[in-house]
């Protein structure tokens, strides 16, 4: 009996100190994966706005800043009464863009620029007021008798300026491979809610070369993407046979999907009415160009590429029928996201054992 006890008592903390260690990986791989799936819930749900409506106010209303209560859409009357110019910021081809002023608060309003565009115009305002979500810029107020669109103010301006925020010192710490993954995942999403949308399969036709693709997007104070520019958004219904095409000119260049490029050579002259119409795949072909500025070159950026190399390549495949949808796309990015950030992890968590 007491060889018996004297011989447990020996042995006992060598099998103690492996049972720990692996008590504390354990601990640390559900730890890990807990921060991980609370991170990752954040990421895609965190701009703090419900689906249907960005500031959890019924529809027709909004609020801003820190006030509590929703106000409704601003009306015309409001709009020239309540809300002040304070300088052009931008002016494109519909729309003439002024920094403004409401109740303390800085605002966008947006002016027609030419009478003849005016149905442009009204396409977008009917877009907007549609399409009010987490992923689209805020409509505070509209008058259409005065083609006037009142929407929120953000301060980082269009995604062409992304690099050059960047290099900003005060968003120096957001230049990494994973917070421009983030943008890209926020890009595709924005793709596949166009795609799925309230209203159907709406197509991004305004994007023609990469510069005038960023320009219809907003980047936010919190690095978020909110889509501002939907004057160019028409509708495929594949159950009715009707398809888009992008406008009444010849496209051309890499950046335009191939069945967007005139099809019968260059000796036979454009014509529009001779051109196939074609459906929102074109709108999958663009996402790895996007994609590619989003990721830059920052550390990682590269081993996200080569992550992202199989579904860049299915996006880029010739027949539109072929290429993945935009649900698949953000998928893939997801779990692109999930894995690297994981494997960035774990050797930290190998270091604490």
């Amino acid at each position: 009996m007491e060889k018996k006890a004297h011989f447990v008592k020996r042995d006992f903390p060598p099998r103690e100190a492996p049972s720990l260690l692996l008590l504390l990986l354990v601990v640390a791989v559900l730890l890990l994966n807990a921060l991980l799936y609370l991170y990752l819930g954040n990421l895609h749900g965190s701009s703090g706005r419900a689906d249907a409506e960005p500031s959890l106010c019924p529809y027709g209303s909004f609020k801003l800043g820190p006030v509590k209560n929703c106000s409704p859409w601003l009306s015309c009357e409001a709009i020239n009464r309540e809300v002040r110019k304070l300088k052009c910021v931008g002016e494109g081809a519909v729309k003439k863009v002024f920094l403004s002023e409401w109740k303390e608060n800085k605002v966008v309003i947006s002016q027609l620029t030419k009478p003849e565009l005016k149905e442009d115009f009204l396409h977008g305002l009917k877009m907007l007021k549609a399409l009010q979500s987490k992923h689209v810029v805020r409509l505070l107020g509209y008058c259409e008798k005065q083609f006037t669109i009142l929407t929120e103010y953000h301060p980082l301006g269009s995604l062409r300026g992304l690099n050059e925020t960047l290099h900003i010192p005060k968003y120096k710490s957001m230049n990494t491979w994973h917070r421009r993954l983030m943008l890209a995942i926020d890009y595709v999403s924005i793709i596949h809610y166009l795609h799925s949308s309230p209203l159907g399969t709406l197509v991004m036709c305004d994007s023609n070369d990469l510069d005038k693709a960023l320009s219809q997007y907003l980047l936010t104070s919190d690095f978020h993407i909110l889509v501002n520019d939907l004057d160019a958004l028409p509708l495929v219904n594949r159950s009715a046979g009707r398809l888009v095409k992008c406008g009444h000119r010849e496209l051309w260049g890499e950046f335009v999907a191939p069945e967007q490029r005139w099809p019968y050579g260059e000796d036979v002259p454009f014509d529009d009415e001779l051109m196939p119409p074609y459906d929102e795949k074109t709108d999958i072909w663009k996402i790895p160009d996007v994609s590619n500025f989003f990721l830059g070159h920052v550390e990682g950026s590269d081993i996200v590429r080569l992550h992202l190399f199989d579904i860049h390549a299915a996006c880029k495949k010739k027949d539109p029928a072929e290429r993945p949808s935009a649900q698949e796309v953000l998928d893939t990015y997801k779990k692109v996201l999930t894995l690297l950030i994981r494997e960035a992890a774990m050797p930290s968590t190998r270091e604490m054992l």
